[in-house]
């Protein structure tokens, strides 16, 4: 299968008064047409700020430093804003994270639905709002034709967010961003929004990233998993891997801070102790070792590489250098480099 999009070696700055924060740093991967990749991490990794990137939505002090970001062939790094609008909201469509700000309360749900199949379809009134019609029932709002003439307000916030993964998809695009998506919404909405994208991944062959900080999210989603520490990739592979052979110790710590209903025993749960790295200075070394139990002098002084644990596994960490002292990961209870 072919590779909708790729990524390679993006690095992304913010230029502020009190210096440059080197938000992504070095980061690429890859998504294949019609598969679902999950990027994970706690706040402040680089997971949106990645996402933005890709899409050139980075506020004025922001700005792309190196890299290269190919979307169906095409290189759009350094394309013009007019050239990015025939693809953002036609190509690519996104959900954004908190629907309540980013719809306009000013409109009616219609208007804001409509204007994308406006402005690159050249459609009709009629047929925008025809298609409008079907989307919202294709996201399961009922009573649509009624729901057109409504405002966000008007909506509960499952709803709002049906409304904006329908806004999303209404030109059919080839990838859909999905920025924690579920982040507001109790459980069981979340169970509904998880439901409906991996109906319209199927059914319509969308490709898929979804960002979030929550692990067990993106397990019945998402074919790979990235996870993203410090604005680096520290670990990538399929759900399989990262859920059942990890070999990184943050990504340990996720699992750890995750409860898991099937454990017989019941154990608290273990966080993550310490704070992110500070990304107006970002450490030389490994950017986990100074909250990580395993780290050697190594980690602190030269940034590891990533380590290929299998055709579809790497992990950056030094404990996978053949070298390496043999611990046991706690979550396996076997050595980490066996």
């Amino acid at each position: 299968m072919e590779n909708i999009l790729e990524v390679n070696n993006l690095c992304t700055s913010f230029y502020t008064y009190a210096g440059e924060v080197k938000a992504v740093r070095d980061v690429s991967f890859s998504l294949k047409k019609g598969d679902a990749l999950g990027i994970v991490g706690e706040s402040g990794s680089g997971k949106s700020v990645t996402m933005m990137s890709i899409m050139r939505l980075l506020s004025d002090n922001g700005k792309i430093t190196d890299g290269t970001i190919t979307f169906s062939g095409t290189n759009i790094t350094n394309l013009k804003k007019s050239e990015l609008k025939a693809i953002r909201g036609d190509r690519i469509g996104m959900i954004f994270q908190d629907p309540m700000t980013s719809l306009n309360p000013l409109l009616t749900i219609g208007r804001q639905l409509m204007e994308p199949l406006v402005v690159h379809r050249k459609i009709s009134k009629a047929e925008a709002e025809n298609k409008a019609i079907e989307m919202l029932k294709l996201v399961g709002i009922p009573e649509p034709e009624r729901r057109l003439k409504q405002y966000p307000h008007e909506f509960s916030g499952g709803m709002r967010q049906r409304v904006m993964i329908a806004t999303a998809l209404i030109c059919e695009p080839e990838l859909v961003i999905a920025d924690e998506p579920t982040t507001a919404l109790d459980v069981t909405i979340q169970a509904q929004i998880l439901e409906l994208l991996k109906d319209i991944k199927e059914k319509m062959n969308t490709s898929i990233i979804m960002i979030t900080h929550d692990l067990g999210i993106v397990a019945d989603l998402c074919d790979m998993i990235n996870v993203m520490y410090g604005g680096t990739i520290v670990e990538r592979g399929t759900k399989r891997d990262i859920f059942y052979n990890s070999r990184h110790p943050y990504t340990w710590g996720l699992l750890r801070s995750v409860p898991n209903p099937k454990n017989l025993i019941k154990e608290r749960l273990k966080p993550i102790e310490g704070q992110p790295p500070n990304l107006l200075n970002p450490p030389k070394g490994c950017p986990f070792a100074a909250r990580c139990d395993y780290a050697m002098g190594v980690c602190l002084e030269k940034k590891p590489q990533g380590f290929e644990i299998s055709d579809t596994q790497v992990s950056a960490c030094w404990l996978n250098h053949p070298d390496a002292p043999r611990i046991e990961n706690p979550l396996l209870g076997r050595k980490n480099n066996e």
